[in-house]
């Protein structure tokens, strides 16, 4: 769309992606004239190189595990294969789909989509690389993030790849290894085994994903175990030989060294304020990176807020979706509540699955409270053995009563089947301070997988029924 030269908005975004486009969606609901800056495609990092496209890889592993083991359900299926072309282009087709729903929403909401390089620039004036600038009574930066790497492994889409280059991938390398333990990294672990390749994981720290509960981690740890995933924590990784044969050698701690087909490198993702900011925008960016903000997302130049992966806060998309709507009630001057960062859901959705939100056991603790936890196996959960998968855990943190009893929700942690669709209530539980009795009245529908939430709560007002 060719845009009149400094055309005057309500509100310029500069990126997007789920911050971006969250804002921009929530201001011109709210009436306001919004421009978004795009330099690739709408929808960002989690609709054409991350969320969606990783949960559809994982959606392929999920289908072909439920062939390869339906003769347990009396279905003769055979032994199924993969064409990963076919996986690759439904792909695509989810990824499409999706971007072209979000151009329409847009559209119909009368949001100005300007394709380009956005920068800010003093007064509020954001200038595209196409020679286009937009004037802004208010700015929201939603740059967002790009992979990091480190140092001795650069990437070339040979040998060394990052999700960006995974996820493009037109066939599947027998023999990979992951560098970095983390959600990602163990989402990319779990649908590659699953898929066939021989999986190494190699984590610098002394656990896989360290900000999970133990409990729940431990299911998960097992479960890679049980499949072939091998595991190598305190794993300081050092650099890696091509081979003559298309292969390459990792090496990690010195004397250990493996060859693989292809490396993947999941060590997190660094902010994308490259470029953003001229010398006279008045935005302040820490050493790392990050775009320094206030609780409603505000920056320290006037009227300029930043969103999503741009700022120190977890790169989850709806935590940007959050942020974004933070910000715009703040331009409206509405109450603009700062979000909680503490009780954010997290989904992981690797095999099995896992999800949490609010404090774990032991950050309860370290908090000072008292706590009293119940933790229950998915075993004797009439869903979950109907499915076949009974390898879970549900534990609740709660703080502990004078009686022994729980009192108020501090954390709910899931591992096992669909868990990551379980979670919603054990936000709300946390996330509204209620209390385990006035969670323990309410219905769980039976039979599914989340009776054991309920269960669990039931367990900690002193009165469990199969606990």
């Amino acid at each position: 769309m060719v845009v009149p030269l400094a055309e005057q908005f309500d509100v310029v975004v500069i990126g997007g992606g789920p911050g971006g486009y969250a804002a921009a969606l929530y201001g011109a609901a709210a009436g306001l004239k919004v421009a978004v800056v795009e330099k690739d495609k709408l929808g960002g990092t989690c609709l054409n190189r991350g969320c969606i496209p990783a949960k559809e890889y994982l959606e392929t592993a999920q289908v072909y595990r439920t062939v390869a083991h339906s003769a347990s359900f009396g279905i003769s299926a055979g032994e199924p294969t993969i064409d990963f072309g076919v996986a690759q282009a439904r792909k695509q087709k989810v990824v499409d789909q999706l971007v072209g729903g979000l151009s329409g929403l847009l559209k119909k909401r009368k949001v100005t989509v300007v394709k380009g390089f956005g920068r800010l620039s003093s007064g509020r004036t954001v200038k595209v690389d196409d020679g286009t600038e937009l004037k802004a009574a208010h700015v929201v930066l939603a740059a967002g993030s790009v992979p990091r790497t480190l140092p001795g492994f650069d990437v070339d889409g040979t040998h060394v790849h990052t999700s960006d280059e995974v996820l493009s991938w037109t066939e599947l390398p027998r023999r990979v290894a992951v560098v970095g333990g983390g959600v990602i990294g163990c989402e990319f672990a779990s649908a590659l085994c699953d898929l066939g390749c021989e999986v190494t994981i190699l984590e610098f720290l002394p656990t896989l994903m360290p900000p999970v509960d133990t409990d729940i981690r431990a299911v998960l740890e097992k479960a890679f175990k049980k499949r072939g995933i091998t595991v190598h924590t305190g794993a300081k990784v050092e650099g890696h030989e091509p081979q003559d044969d298309g292969s390459t050698v990792i090496r990690w701690n010195g004397d250990q060294a493996l060859a693989v087909d292809a490396i993947v490198m999941s060590v997190g993702r660094r902010p994308y304020p490259d470029g953003l900011l001229d010398d006279g925008a008045g935005v302040e960016v820490d050493d790392k990176g990050f775009v320094k903000v206030d609780g409603t997302m505000r920056t320290s130049a006037e009227a300029v807020w930043a969103v999503g992966d741009l700022v120190n806060t977890p790169q989850l998309a709806h935590v940007a979706f959050a942020e974004a709507i933070t910000a715009i009630r703040d331009v409206l001057g509405e109450p603009a509540l700062p979000v909680d960062y503490e009780k954010v859901p997290w989904c992981i959705y690797s095999h099995p699955e896992a999800a949490y939100a609010g404090l774990t056991e032991e950050a309860a603790q370290k908090a000072g409270y008292d706590v009293v936890v119940e933790k229950l196996r998915m075993v004797g959960n009439g869903r979950a053995i109907i499915v076949g998968e009974t390898d879970g855990l549900v534990k609740i943190v709660a703080e502990k009563q004078a009686d022994g009893t729980g009192g108020r929700i501090l954390g709910v942690h899931l591992a096992g089947p669909w868990v990551t669709e379980q979670l919603g209530q054990g936000y709300l539980a946390v996330n509204w301070e209620a209390t385990v009795d006035e969670v323990a009245q309410l219905l769980q529908p039976h039979p599914t997988l989340s009776e054991t939430f309920g269960e669990a709560v039931m367990a900690l007002t002193g009165r469990g029924l199969h606990g």
